[in-house]
């Protein structure tokens, strides 16, 4: 939520439409994304025209969407804390790789393919892990799996941002939060202490 407003905006509309599309499949019953978008459409007077059209585009190019499953892996695989919108990328495009190919096969494609890519870095940095960071790039273990656990789990957190948001939008007004300590009152004890040790110099001399 620290980064551009843009970029927070994009996560949360992915959030929404990813959150809806994953309580699509509980039940039994498998919602593709643009039968997701579907309801609201219908819901707010929309001609939903266009949503066939999207669907009968996607499916005509069954193949080629396919890969998005991948593309999402590695868009997951290389989200850090400042690239952040790699995250939603990666969630985006699983969308448009499910609406070709199901549920299951886009989201195990894409898990698939971030575990090989952390996999084949955590490989590489046992191999150089008695290198020593001076004055060339090294893949220490201990780098790796940082980067791995951060990817994952900021990739992880996506469809749950828009959800997480309306509940503290809900609970906000009835949480007390403590008073906030005032910087100038925080100043003066140290200006005191700052006096005093001036003053035991200045008696010593």
């Amino acid at each position: 939520m620290a980064g551009p407003r843009w970029q927070v905006v994009v996560a949360v509309v992915v959030s929404a439409w990813t959150f809806a599309w994953i309580l699509g499949q509980v039940g039994g019953v498998s919602v593709s994304p643009l039968g997701v978008l579907r309801a609201p459409v219908d819901w707010a007077g929309i001609p939903s025209g266009w949503v066939d059209a999207a669907g009968e585009w996607v499916r005509a190019r069954q193949g080629v969407l396919a890969g998005f499953a991948f593309l999402a892996g590695g868009l997951w695989a290389v989200t850090t804390e400042r690239g952040r919108l790699a995250a939603p990328g990666g969630w985006l495009a699983v969308l448009v790789a499910a609406e070709a190919i199901g549920y299951a096969a886009a989201v195990h494609r894409a898990l698939v393919t971030l575990a090989v890519v952390i996999g084949v870095f955590a490989l590489l940095s046992l191999l150089g892990r008695r290198a020593f960071v001076v004055d060339r790039i090294a893949l220490l273990p201990r780098g790796v799996l940082h980067a791995g656990a951060t990817a994952v789990t900021l990739s992880a957190v996506v469809p749950l941002l828009a959800p997480g948001l309306l509940v503290a939008g809900l609970v906000r007004p009835y949480v007390t939060r403590p008073p906030r300590p005032d910087p100038t009152r925080a100043r003066v004890p140290r200006q005191r202490v700052d006096s005093g040790r001036r003053a035991e110099a200045d008696s010593t001399t």
